[in-house]
């Protein structure tokens, strides 16, 4: 039979499909989806933030990647980047507010930039099929590349620091920040499967989860060979201030006071100040250490002291931020300096660029140095009878709490304990101060170590190797914390293998996705990455 050829099917209708020629009332109504998919995507991206600390609803980030999924489901690449990005903005909005108090001008920015990282990785993963496998690896491949740059790394906000408090923590053994966030997406997805009474995939996602807790709770996690009695002295004052306003001799005065409230002979093998409460041109010249050394004396233990000193006295455009070990005879007999550096708040990046641009560069005129040393310190025995020995504790100054690498790095150097001498009486309320904490969390489960954080102004506390926070002192107050803690050794999973094979799976995952979605069930090619089956 003959004739003309039958018309071709029409080309189905997506976002990107021009309406030129609909009526207004029409548009009007896209128009109106397009704003409601948009405020839906700012909502679960605040549903992710209002898991983190200091709200810390954990079970809600499941709920905000599965209202992403929801909303990037059969849509084109463009429409997926606009709604991941508008996710991210409301992820990171909220969940970096802290950055404000730093510099305005970098909170924006990093709010715009890693909201544009999770737009470009989401929209490399396909919109129909094989689009949750990617997903899960999309959501976690930003933070990889936020661990390293810019500036070095800003691992902010993160899936894991969400998680921290929920019972999917332990995976932190396993693969530290990157593992617990791959799984926080693969519950995610799972959800958004049962949603859509997609049984199969969200029982394997249900699956993956608990094999991966599983897992957790009997890998290695390390061995005790002794206790040690610590005291961590938070000094008090004001929060909000900066260093360029504040006598420095004031901080040392509330340091000293509160050490002082610990009697003589108390049972302690060491005590620990916070991160450069002492601030001086040389400490070993300084009547600083002469002060440090007289309580030393008087409780018989060394004291771990955080300092701030010129690097080169002939100049004065450059400091050392360093954790030193003042034995009571006064010798400084270890020394750690800081390496990860904190931008636009001990650095300023770019600074002849941005004065020339008018920016306030000189609220921070003065350039920190990084250190190069692994990150550990050596403590003496205490000077009383029955003190319990020497012992080499990791050491995370502030800012490096956040970066994985760097507690590994004193545990494999053989740091016993981690101490994290953090100063956050820079930064108005507890957004940043309770993140902190949550990081010491994920580093004593990462590492299989108790962490002990001290800072000015709060928040002091002990953290175990299972991540429980305990006796965590309030804000503002003067206040001493003592307890005795565990020294353990041994490594565990994360610590002997790092964050590169999570990098690589996230990676993966994205690849896996894209190739699942440009095959047809029946292996054939797929047309459209936007409209192949879900």
């Amino acid at each position: 039979m003959t004739g003309a050829p039958p018309d071709p099917p029409a080309a189905p209708q997506t976002d990107a499909t021009p309406q030129t020629d609909a009526p207004p009332a029409a548009l009007r109504s896209r128009r109106r989806d397009a704003w409601a998919a948009h405020a839906a995507a700012l909502g679960a991206g605040a549903l992710v933030a209002a898991a983190l600390p200091p709200w810390g609803w954990w079970p809600l980030a499941f709920v905000g990647i599965a209202v992403l999924d929801a909303l990037v489901a059969d849509r084109p690449r463009r429409t997926r980047a606009a709604r991941a990005w508008v996710f991210g903005l409301g992820w990171m909005a909220p969940g970096t507010g802290w950055m404000w108090f730093l510099t305005a001008p970098g909170y924006v920015v990093v709010c715009l930039m890693f909201s544009g990282f999770i737009a470009a990785a989401v929209a490399l993963a396909p919109g129909g099929r094989g689009r949750r496998l990617a997903l899960v690896g999309a959501l976690v491949l930003p933070e990889a590349l936020r661990l390293r740059w810019p500036f070095g790394g800003v691992p902010l906000a993160t899936l894991a620091t969400a998680q921290v408090a929920g019972p999917l923590a332990p995976v932190a053994r396993l693969g530290g920040v990157l593992g617990l966030g791959l799984v926080t997406a693969t519950v995610g997805v799972g959800m958004a499967a049962a949603w859509r009474h997609q049984l199969r995939p969200a029982g394997l996602a249900v699956g993956v989860a608990a094999v991966a807790v599983a897992l957790a709770l009997v890998a290695p996690s390390g061995h005790a060979v002794g206790r040690r009695t610590l005291a961590l002295v938070q000094g008090g004052g004001p929060q909000g201030t900066r260093a360029v306003t504040t006598d420095p001799t004031v901080v040392v005065e509330r340091h000293l006071l509160a050490t002082q409230t610990i009697a003589a002979g108390t049972a302690l093998d060491a005590v620990v100040w916070p991160e450069n409460v002492i601030d001086v041109l040389s400490f070993e010249r300084s009547e600083e250490r002469r002060q440090v050394a007289a309580e030393a004396a008087r409780l018989g233990a060394p004291l771990v002291v955080g300092i701030t000193e010129e690097a080169d006295a002939s100049r004065g455009d450059h400091f050392l931020n360093a954790q030193v070990v003042v034995t009571p005879d006064g010798a400084v007999v270890s020394r750690y300096e800081k390496v990860r550096r904190v931008p636009f708040g001990e650095y300023m990046p770019l600074r002849g660029l941005l004065k020339a641009l008018g920016a306030p560069t000189d609220l921070v005129p003065r350039d920190a140095v990084a250190g190069v040393g692994p990150a550990v310190v050596d403590v003496p025995a205490a000077e009383r009878p029955g003190a319990g020995g020497a012992f080499r504790a990791a050491v995370v100054i502030s800012w490096e709490v956040f970066f994985g690498d760097r507690a590994r790095d004193g545990v494999r150097h053989g740091g016993e304990v981690l101490i994290n001498p953090t100063n956050g009486s820079s930064y108005t309320g507890a957004v940043l101060q309770s993140q902190q904490v949550a990081s010491s969390r994920l580093r004593a489960l990462e590492n299989g170590r108790w962490v002990a954080q001290v800072s000015p102004t709060g928040f002091t506390t002990f953290v175990s190797p299972s991540g429980r926070v305990q006796d965590r002192t309030a804000q503002v107050e003067r206040a001493v914390r003592t307890d005795t803690v565990e020294l353990r050794r041994g490594l565990t999973v994360y610590a002997r293998l790092g964050d590169a094979p999570l990098a690589a799976l996230a990676a993966g995952l994205v690849v896996a996705g894209g190739v699942r979605g440009r095959r047809r069930p029946n292996g054939q090619a797929s047309p459209s990455d936007s409209m192949a089956p879900a």
